[in-house]
């Protein structure tokens, strides 16, 4: 499906400008595409005792919509019950905070536009 494939390309060269983009704050990147059978976190990181978990939202325009505005209620509840599994099972504590970064390519696509909604849910 060339499609699906176009989109996971997308999706994942999004999740690495985020990643940098996270890095360059001063965050630690934990984890990346932790799954279990009810879905994935995008990316774990660490800032300061605080775990964030972060979605990244990446699209190539802006004609549906910012790219976080597909960040439904029922997608939020699940990343809630996934960071719960994840802090149950890494065996962390201190605080959690629930971060977004859209993330969007130039025209030439040499270039991302990136926003980081700090506690966004």
């Amino acid at each position: 499906m060339p499609g699906k494939d176009r989109r996971r390309r997308l999706g994942g060269a999004g999740e690495e400008v985020a990643c940098r983009f996270l890095e360059e704050k001063g965050l630690k990147i934990l984890d990346r595409n932790w799954r279990t059978g009810s879905g994935e976190l995008d990316i774990v990181a660490g800032d300061g005792t605080t775990v964030v978990f972060v979605e990244v939202k990446t699209r190539l325009n802006t004609s549906y919509g910012e790219p976080e505005e597909s960040i439904t209620r029922e997608k939020i509840e699940r990343i809630r019950r996934l960071a719960i599994a994840y802090m149950n099972e890494s065996g962390l504590k201190g605080g959690m905070r629930f971060d977004v970064i859209s993330v969007l390519p130039d025209d030439t696509g040499e270039e991302w536009s990136v926003r980081h909604l700090k506690d966004a849910f």
